[in-house]
């Protein structure tokens, strides 16, 4: 159990990394504060869910003023919440730029701005962004345009805003990973998958989940893109 605890918010907390993320913060004795649209109440008093499309600014703005309302401060944002939709670049429909747009980047920006805005009240503050190794590595046959255009948008606003509030106490970084074992990927594509990532297999929730912990309790790290992705990104 940590020593300090922290008052941690995560999108896309019902299920998959956000689920493992949710336990694993908790697991520490943090506080937590999960929204998604399928999230169920907490009879935990320091686990408080909010139920809600992370695209929806409303959304946000509940979730950050439950966080202060219920504890008083926001440490640290995971941005987790995100979809992926696999078409060729001509096949996309007006609903599926829509709904990555507004999950991957808008649902960013609106959570992200209020809590950045109480961390520079508290003067200390850390964001971690979960992208994707497809926005700077694509795979032949994986068509992933949208999710190059919205998660690398993710990988530059790290970088920027690493810079921007370097100097307010507050950081900001990003977990890349590659292709993990959750509900978004049936069992019988394990194998197949697997071969995309240069050690041979697919990685597991918790090599994400240990990759935030370290990125949270490492305080001079920001601006970083942490690959977590089977040496994907290395190259192939």
């Amino acid at each position: 159990m940590s020593k300090v605890k922290k008052v941690v918010v995560v999108t896309g907390g019902s299920q998959g990394i956000g689920a493992g993320v949710v336990d694993a913060f908790r697991q520490q004795g943090h506080q937590v504060i999960a929204t998604s649209r399928s999230i169920m109440p907490s009879e935990d008093a320091d686990f408080v869910t909010v139920p809600g499309d992370i695209a929806d600014p409303d959304t946000a703005k509940r979730v950050i003023d439950k966080a202060i309302a219920h504890f008083g401060r926001v440490d640290t944002l995971i941005n987790n919440a995100g979809v992926f939709v696999a078409k060729p670049f001509t096949s996309y429909t007006y609903d599926d730029f829509s709904r990555m747009s507004g999950i991957n980047v808008n649902g960013f920006f609106y959570i992200t701005q209020l809590a950045i805005a109480q961390m520079e009240k508290q003067g200390s503050g850390h964001v971690v962004n979960i992208t994707t190794t497809l926005a700077e590595q694509a795979v032949q046959g994986v068509p992933s345009v949208l999710a190059s255009l919205t998660k690398g948008g993710l990988n530059a606003a790290t970088k920027s805003l690493a810079i921007e509030y370097a100097s307010r106490g507050i950081r900001v970084n990003a977990v890349s990973p590659g292709v993990i074992k959750t509900p978004m990927h049936s069992r019988d594509k394990y194998e197949a998958l697997g071969k995309l990532h240069p050690v041979g297999r697919i990685g597991e929730i918790d090599d994400i989940v240990q990759a935030i912990l370290y990125l949270d309790n490492a305080p001079f790290v920001t601006g970083e893109i942490l690959h977590v992705d089977g040496g994907r990104s290395a190259g192939h």
